[in-house]
């Protein structure tokens, strides 16, 4: 028997996929109760019979982006590799053209309030999943042979989880998958000097 309040016919996993796309376009703050019912195609006590409340939505929205949006370190010989296929495949997921531009974990991120700091807590902490996952392939590459044995793994994860961040934000304002591309092939360019063992070692700009 249906829950009570859940409409007959309920499909939970749509109902959740349409629910991550409303917040991935609007943010958690930004997406209203009746922006979610809508798209979900339900009413409100079948939203909180189903998911208990909107931040137990918005969680689950977010495991789900992640399984199924998420860029992930490329499966590649070398951590060259791999990081150039992360780079790339985000310039490619961020502009989908029948999906919201950008990372939802990185946009949901940009506003908050008092009221919501365990959401911001919460994507603070999907990010800091994701820069653990690129500095263990970048660690990987090390013991391989195939990076330096002095590189600084955690600033190069740092300066690529920039980048990726920035060109969420990029797409969001509209930047083509093109000019993505070629922020990817750019920050790649730049490989040899960033895994040296010497990066981040330059003298501070003020004593120049």
């Amino acid at each position: 028997m249906a829950e009570r309040g859940r409409p007959r016919g309920f499909d939970r996993q749509v109902a959740l996929r349409r629910a991550m796309e409303v917040f991935w376009e609007h943010g958690y703050e930004g997406a209203s109760l009746s922006e979610l019912t809508a798209a979900m195609g339900i009413n409100a006590p079948s939203l909180y019979a189903a998911f208990s409340c909107k931040e137990s939505l918005f969680r689950e929205a977010v495991t789900l982006y992640e399984q199924q949006e998420g860029v992930l370190v490329a499966q590649a010989p070398t951590a060259r590799e791999a990081v150039a296929g992360l780079l790339r495949s985000g310039a490619i997921a961020y502009t989908e053209p029948d999906k919201p531009a950008g990372c939802m974990i990185v946009l949901a991120a940009t506003t908050y309030t008092p009221k919501t700091e365990a959401i911001r807590d919460h994507l603070r902490e999907r990010r800091r999943a994701a820069k653990a996952a690129v500095r263990q392939r970048l660690e990987q590459g090390v013991a391989d042979g195939d990076l330096a044995p002095g590189l600084d793994t955690g600033v190069l994860a740092d300066y690529l989880s920039t980048v990726l961040s920035g060109m969420s934000v990029q797409a969001r304002d509209g930047v083509g998958r093109d000019g993505l591309l070629a922020v990817a092939d750019a920050a790649m360019a730049g490989w040899d000097r960033l895994t040296s063992g010497e990066a981040g070692r330059s003298e501070p700009l003020a004593s120049r």
